[in-house]
């Protein structure tokens, strides 16, 4: 296959990964492959390729007959999310706690450095970055899977949080306030802070 269309194929994944990240794309949206293809000025095939890219990603879905479209991330997926990682990312507490990770940090620093009209997908691939950062450095290869798996679901979850978040500040601030919670220890506390952080952000949106 020519360069020049894996090039093609990858911005466009690219544009429409940030798209539906950003909530631009609402959930439910058909996609149908030759509008996108007249609206991006490339070959159907390129589309094709490019939707399923993200629905490999988990950020997509297509169903027999009908055109790829952005899953729907209900209040009660959500709630079942949160079941879940809340028991991973507690692991990954207790392995890190009273240590530093760099990579978390750097990630904060982008997100910090991001200007105040950055897509909504920006900040939030930072907080993805940053909180994988933190899983790796617990030293597990199965939690790195197993919260891998909830990866996709995760990322369009977030994008019910652009409304709770007008100031990115404030987003800074609370990922700042988790990491040296993390670093300065003790274990316990390590646990309070990220069980603190998982609730205070996802249980408003899961009981707005």
């Amino acid at each position: 296959m020519p360069l020049r269309s894996v090039s093609a194929v990858a911005a466009l994944a690219d544009a429409l990964r940030s798209r539906v990240l950003s909530g631009e794309i609402a959930p439910g949206t058909p996609l149908p492959e030759q509008e996108l293809a007249a609206a991006y000025g490339v070959a159907r095939p390129t589309v094709r390729e490019a939707l399923a890219v993200l629905v490999h990603e988990g950020l997509l879905r297509r169903e027999r007959n009908r055109s790829a479209h952005v899953p729907d991330v209900t209040i009660s997926d959500l709630d079942d999310l949160m079941y879940v990682r809340r028991p991973l990312e507690d692991l990954m507490a207790q392995a890190v706690a009273g240590r530093r990770v760099p990579e978390a940090d750097a990630a904060l620093a982008r997100m910090a450095a991001l200007p105040s009209d950055a897509p909504w997908a920006e900040p939030m691939a930072e907080h993805m970055a940053l909180h994988q950062a933190l899983i790796e450095a617990a030293g597990s290869p199965r939690l790195e899977r197993l919260y891998g798996v909830l990866a996709a679901e995760t990322r369009l979850g977030l994008v019910r949080l652009r409304d709770l978040y007008t100031e990115r500040e404030v987003l800074v601030r609370e990922h700042r306030e988790l990491l040296d919670a993390i670093a300065d220890g003790p274990v316990e506390a390590a646990r309070a802070a990220v069980a603190a952080h998982l609730s205070h952000a996802w249980g408003n949106e899961t009981h707005a």
